[in-house]
């Protein structure tokens, strides 16, 4: 996939069955009969299928709220629905390990189930009034729990089945059908809410998330007696094999910088004067559509690049990015345009950088327990995100907007030469 310059680890070849120290089988993916395309046609489906959910309670949720009169912090409250995504690798071995519905395979034995409950959740919306806040925050949890549970099932299943060859474009799918979910769940069901109220969005959007299920007859299975001679998926696994430590190092030093400029860039904007209009198309329309470019753009620069060459770049151009914003701030830079372009920019980026870390983190995941190496990962880049992102308006009030982004831009600074030192020494490392 990376060509002969990839720094990212080694897959181990093709060869069915290399395996770490640690005796478990590492990278490669088993190929699936009619692969690309079918296998293509269900990651999207899969992935929009999460999207949608995902966006509506995410973006469409919190300013229906408000204009129903809900108080501010009663709609922060909501941001606990994230618990599920930061905490689902505690279950993660439970996806591998256990077929709730044999008759429909392993993976589609979680899938369809959750996406069934996700879509039942969102029509049980529709007849819960929006002021009624417990009541709403319990059946808004259920569909996340359920959400947080078919993304395991899902990256397992991408995991184990896509190729080192096809991973970036597996990828790029899989961050352009996020994409595609912010339109659909976001941006669209907001202009459904305006113009025709809350139970009939609802219910549209129900029915909506139940479409992608139609993919699932294309996932190719393994035979129950393959999924009895595996090893036992723990997350205990997953740590004793030293080049999934040094993913996770990636991983936790990558993304520390970005929840600090993410979370305080629409305030900022605000604050220098912005009109909500333009805020809003640069964080919903226009951010959607800058991922689906930049999904696509992930692929070519993997290709060229390699994996850790690419992560290197684009955190290299973030840093560019973040700096923007500092010099701004701090009076360095006047024109409101270069902020502005910055904030484009970077969105642009940070899509990218899903397509990459993405595959990364699938060079490295095993083929007994895909879906718990991969969400482990996933799991550890969000949590570093979200703390930047708690305390980072905390230190806007402390210190000032210069220095809030002036100590992202030194922090995304000091990640690319870690990042590209961890890659190097493990590829050094004997195997």
């Amino acid at each position: 996939m990376a060509g002969r310059h990839d720094l990212s680890l080694p897959s181990g070849g093709d060869r069915e069955g290399d395996r770490s120290a640690t005796g478990i089988a590492v990278d490669p993916a088993e190929p699936v009969q009619g692969q690309p395309v079918s296998l293509y046609l269900t990651l999207a489906g899969l992935y929009l299928a999460q999207g949608i959910p995902t966006y509506l309670i995410a973006a469409a949720l919190p300013p229906t709220l408000r204009a129903a009169g809900v108080s501010r912090s009663t709609i922060g409250l909501f941001s606990l629905l994230m618990l599920p995504l930061v905490l689902k690798f505690l279950w993660a071995p439970l996806v591998d390990r256990w077929r709730p519905l044999p008759r429909l395979g392993h993976r589609r034995g979680w899938i369809v189930p959750t996406q069934l409950l996700t879509a039942s959740g969102i029509a049980v919306m529709a007849f819960v009034e929006p002021t009624d806040i417990a009541a709403l925050f319990i059946v808004c949890m259920t569909i996340a729990l359920a959400m947080s549970t078919q993304d395991i099932a899902t990256d397992g299943y991408a995991t184990r089945h896509l190729t080192p060859a096809h991973r970036a474009v597996g990828n790029a799918i899989q961050g352009g059908s996020v994409a595609f979910g912010v339109i659909v769940g976001g941006t669209f069901s907001l202009v459904l809410f305006e113009r025709f109220g809350w139970q009939p969005t609802l219910l549209f959007i129900a029915v909506l998330s139940l479409l992608p299920v139609l993919v699932t007859p294309l996932m190719k299975e393994p035979s129950p007696d393959e999924l009895t001679r595996r090893s036992r998926p723990s997350l205990k696994a997953f740590f004793m094999r030293p080049e999934a430590r040094s993913i996770l190092a990636i991983a936790l030093i990558f993304r520390v910088s970005e929840g600090l400029v993410k979370a305080m860039e629409g305030p900022y904007l605000v604050d220098i004067g912005l009109p909500l209009s333009w805020i809003g198309y640069l964080s919903g329309l226009s951010a959607a559509t800058a991922g689906l470019i930049g999904s696509v753009v992930a692929v070519g620069l993997i290709k060229g690049q390699g994996n850790v060459r690419a992560l290197v770049t684009l955190g290299a151009l973030r840093t560019i990015c973040f700096a923007l914003f500092a010099a701004h701030a701090w009076g360095f830079a006047e024109p409101d345009g270069i902020v502005i372009g910055a904030a484009a920019f970077q969105t642009f980026i940070r899509y990218m950088e899903i397509v990459v870390l993405y595959s990364i983190y699938m060079s490295v995941a095993s083929t007994e327990q895909p879906g718990t190496d991969f969400t482990i990962l996933a799991c550890a880049q969000l949590l570093v995100y979200l703390i930047g992102s708690s305390v980072s308006g905390l230190l806007a009030d402390r210190l000032g907007y210069g220095a809030l982004f002036g100590l992202a831009t030194a922090l995304s600074a000091l990640a690319v030469p870690l990042v590209f030192q961890l890659a190097r020494s493990r590829t050094r490392a004997p195997q």
